[in-house]
């Protein structure tokens, strides 16, 4: 009997003394990100069950508002407290944080899952930094779609998709006539710019767009595009509610899902609000590309990993960019969140027409990159500036306008 009892306490010592390792082995990760509306939570959860299932521990720190998140991220890498993870938009405002040093590398993990062979390689080139990888890709954005109602457009007598920016505003007249919010408008600087962009590539065409933007040209054929680009950027002031100001893209999503409003400009995450409400593609709403469009403005997610000294938390940062990579993953979050998977091996047959015709100009190198992927901060910051202080100014007229654009560059 006191030999059992001693092996029993010695057991229980044992048990005592492994249990805190095993919760040490444990991959956490305390996550950041922007994703908070309703198909973003829902795609988002898609990479944190899967993280769960492989064992890891998962603490959410979402934030409403790409901005807001940001800030907040800034604020406690500076205070030393970074989460393990932070969503990040793959370009140029990463590389701040890695010539500082406050960005973990992933390059070991890259190699082993040969993301050189499945990602396109401009996305591959924008999450490598001195021959080194340091994000891991979620997904790619389509910026350059206008979603429609399809009970607004029957009630207006809109038989079809405009294919000029004349039936575009004339399937405008249309909709405010029967009574139809025509624009459901989102009010803030960043939302406003990318209509400006889509407007633009559509006024410019593919080179005249990347001469602009990488190029910084000012020639003639630059200024009058962007003037024109203004011009029908103002146009819309005419088709907009008082209520646009502030609005966020989500709350103006449902004005269409709803049929108070009859289309929106947005990127493809706005499908996902369609997808969440349990709306169907091409019986209650549609999309298009931006009349005219040659192509299709694009964004990509990715995750950063901040240098973090807590084992269990870097043991969460390699598990989360295999998750994230994972084929399987890709496709699921995509389908939640409206937009396409990054790698190019995934099966492509659960996706639907708007994500297979990105995937096609994507595949054609028919597109263009957001300016948060090619400009500085500061420049991207003052690009937002720009487009809502016109938008807010109908007085302005697009050559003075153009002249302040260029002058973003300076």
């Amino acid at each position: 009997m006191k030999n059992t009892m001693k092996l029993l306490i010695m057991g229980a010592a044992l048990a005592a003394a492994s249990a805190p390792a095993r919760a040490e082995d444990k991959a956490r990760a305390e996550v950041m990100t922007s994703w908070t509306s309703g198909s973003e939570a829902a795609a988002l959860n898609v990479i944190k069950q899967e993280f769960e299932k492989r064992g890891g521990v998962w603490k959410d720190s979402s934030i409403a508002g790409f901005g807001a998140a940001d800030a907040a991220f800034q604020n406690r890498l500076v205070a030393g407290d970074p989460p393990a993870a932070k969503q990040a938009v793959i370009g140029l405002a990463n590389t701040d944080f890695v010539r500082q040093g406050l960005m973990n590398p992933i390059d070991d993990i890259a190699k082993a899952g040969k993301w050189a062979d499945v990602l396109p390689k401009s996305i591959h080139d924008l999450i490598t930094y001195n021959g080194q990888v340091y994000l891991s890709p979620t997904d790619a954005h389509g910026e350059s779609w206008v979603f429609y109602s399809k009970e607004a457009f029957t009630k207006a007598g809109v038989s079809e998709e405009p294919k000029s920016w004349d039936e575009f505003f004339m399937a405008l007249d249309k909709l405010k006539a029967a009574g139809v919010q025509p624009v459901a408008w989102g009010g803030q600087s960043w939302q406003e710019s990318k209509v400006f962009n889509m407007i633009l590539l559509t006024q410019v065409g593919i080179e005249g767009f990347l001469k602009i933007y990488v190029d910084k040209d000012k020639g003639d054929a630059s200024v009058e595009g962007v003037k024109k680009a203004l011009d029908i950027l103002g146009k819309l002031r005419a088709y907009v509610d008082a209520g646009a100001p502030g609005r966020n893209w989500n709350d103006a999503t449902a004005m269409v899902i709803t049929g108070k409003a009859g289309v929106q400009f947005m990127g493809d995450w706005a499908k996902g609000e369609f997808v969440a409400a349990g709306k169907e593609l091409g019986k209650d709403y549609g999309c298009m590309l931006a009349p005219q469009s040659p192509g299709m403005v694009y964004v990509a997610d990715a995750f950063s990993f901040p240098k973090i000294a807590d084992a269990a938390s870097q043991k969460g940062q390699t598990l989360l960019a295999e998750v994230a990579m994972n084929p399987a993953v890709q496709v699921e979050f995509s389908l939640k969140k409206g937009s396409v998977p990054m790698r190019t091996d995934v099966d492509k047959s659960k996706l639907d027409i708007c994500a297979q015709k990105g995937l096609e100009l994507m595949s054609a190198g028919k597109i263009v990159p957001d300016q948060a992927l090619i400009l500085s901060p500061q420049q991207a910051g003052a690009l937002n500036d720009f487009v809502d202080e016109f938008w807010s100014n109908p007085s302005e007229d697009s050559a003075s306008g153009a002249e302040k654009f260029f002058g973003v560059f300076e």
